[in-house]
């Protein structure tokens, strides 16, 4: 049959160029082993004909697709299946489907209050039990920051967040903007610790009413104000302004926008920094090998990740000048890994809260994106900034007042 000497040929391919320790299950009761002379780590069956295009050409969009909505079944270890998907993925990429990404990237995603309150809605409103079974205490949901390296989750997520408020030297009276507040953290930890009189906004209700019962818990009502609002539609003026692990939804053709929001509403004293995740592409196309596709379908719909270069352009652009700029990869593949394994630890009571597609979803994105950030496929890049052209600083003239320690 035509189907049996098209994968006949594509499992010669396999062997030939790497010897995968792969093994496939047909419906027919077949199985070829693509290394021979090695177990099989992973075992992909295929349950039906249909099943087998997403195979044989296998992007991570087709495979992960394939899994999430049950065309195959997969075998082996998290770590081990990621690997596998993505060497597959490696071998049979081609040119021309690194250049549809890129047109897809440029020329799709739109963007407005609807848009974008939809996208929200659709990751951060699964519940406020899903995130919780494997993100910290805390509820950080953005990269931790592991000063040595060996710290626990709850702590990096502590730590990353005084990082970011002694970056911007968050003073006590101060007022603080957290463009995009999560659960709150960032939000009661520069209230409690620092002083600050915060205004959080978030567009996700589950977010919002969680975010506003921790803030009652602590008794901050006077000094945290937690809303549901666009960040095209707060008024005011701030000294200090944070956005973290919100400009990915903003879209590429409007960030200039977002900077010059971000510049209106800052004071010209004031300081802010932006924490976000940015494409390792120079020209701000996205992961490779269709990764980008499936997270676009399943997890982030809209999401757009920008070079760093053109995050620095767009800065300018809108009149904001970036002082300092740190890289946090491997922070991000160090969190990212934990919260997959939290994740795999707390199976039994996650597929109590969702179905089973959306379990497969986050079970493969999660431990996706910490294989990801370790290969510098995507990174993450906090910067803090200030007005253009000031003529005194606003800040010491060295990085050590970040690394001071306070009590």
């Amino acid at each position: 049959m035509f189907w049996e000497k098209k994968l006949a040929n594509w499992v010669n391919d396999v062997r030939k160029t790497s010897q995968l320790p792969l093994r496939l299950e047909l419906w027919t009761g077949q199985k070829y082993d693509l290394n021979p002379n090695e177990d099989p780590k992973v075992v992909i069956r295929i349950p039906e004909l249909a099943s087998l295009s997403y195979l044989l050409k296998p992007t991570l969009d087709n495979l992960g697709t394939a899994y999430v909505e049950g065309k195959i079944e997969v075998q082996g270890t998290l770590n081990d299946m990621i690997t596998m998907g993505n060497s597959l993925a490696d071998l049979f990429d081609t040119p021309a489907s690194a250049t549809a990404a890129k047109f897809r990237h440029y020329f799709g995603g739109r963007h407005n209050r609807k848009i974008d309150a939809e996208s929200i809605g659709y990751h951060y409103d699964v519940s406020n039990e899903f995130y919780q079974q494997w993100l910290d205490p805390n509820m950080v949901y953005s990269c931790g920051y592991f000063e040595n390296g060996d710290e626990d989750l709850a702590t990096a997520q502590i730590k990353k967040i005084d990082h970011i408020l002694t970056k911007i030297r968050v003073r006590p009276g101060d007022r603080l903007l957290d463009i995009g507040c999560g659960w709150g953290a960032l939000a009661i930890r520069a209230a409690e610790k620092y002083g600050a009189n915060v205004v959080g906004i978030t567009l996700s209700k589950n977010q919002y009413e969680l975010a506003r019962q921790r803030v009652r818990e602590k008794g901050l009502e006077d000094k945290i104000d937690i809303r549901i609002q666009d960040y095209r539609d707060v008024t005011g003026q701030f000294d200090r302004i944070t956005s973290v692990g919100m400009f990915e939804h903003v879209g590429l053709r409007y960030l200039v926008d977002y900077f010059k929001i971000i510049h209106k509403l800052l004071k010209d004293d004031g300081i802010a920094m932006n924490h976000g995740i940015t494409s390792c592409d120079a020209e701000s196309g996205e992961t490779p090998f269709g990764g980008g596709e499936f997270i676009e379908k399943y997890v982030f719909p809209n999401g757009e990740l920008p070079h760093i270069g053109l995050v620095l352009k767009n800065m300018q652009e809108a009149g904001l000048e970036a002082l300092d700029i740190e890289n946090l990869r491997h922070h991000y593949a160090k969190t990212c890994g934990i919260w997959a394994e939290n994740f795999e630890k707390a199976t039994s009571a996650i597929k109590q809260l969702t179905d089973e597609k959306r379990y497969r979803i986050w079970r493969v994105y999660l431990a996706g994106c910490s294989y990801a950030f370790a290969l510098d496929r995507v990174a993450i890049f906090q910067v803090v900034c200030i007005k253009s052209g000031r003529t005194s600083p606003l800040l010491p003239m060295s990085r050590n007042y970040m690394y001071e320690k306070k009590d």
